[in-house]
């Protein structure tokens, strides 16, 4: 669980970052997109974080 939260620290804002920056380049200029698309990669972010939590915990 500890490696899952130190994963999901740095995932979860990179994709929220990485969907920002599509919105603000698919010209997504308004708050709602914008905060519907942090939303969208912090939510992601929880399955990426899992399955990379898991892929580093079979390697040790």
């Amino acid at each position: 669980m500890r490696l899952l939260s130190i994963v999901y620290a740095l995932v979860g804002p990179t994709l929220a970052g990485m969907l920002i920056t599509a919105a603000l380049t698919l010209n997504m200029v308004d708050a709602r997109s914008l905060i519907a698309a942090a939303g969208a990669g912090f939510v992601l972010g929880l399955p990426v974080a899992w399955l990379v939590a898991r892929q580093l915990q079979r390697l040790s």
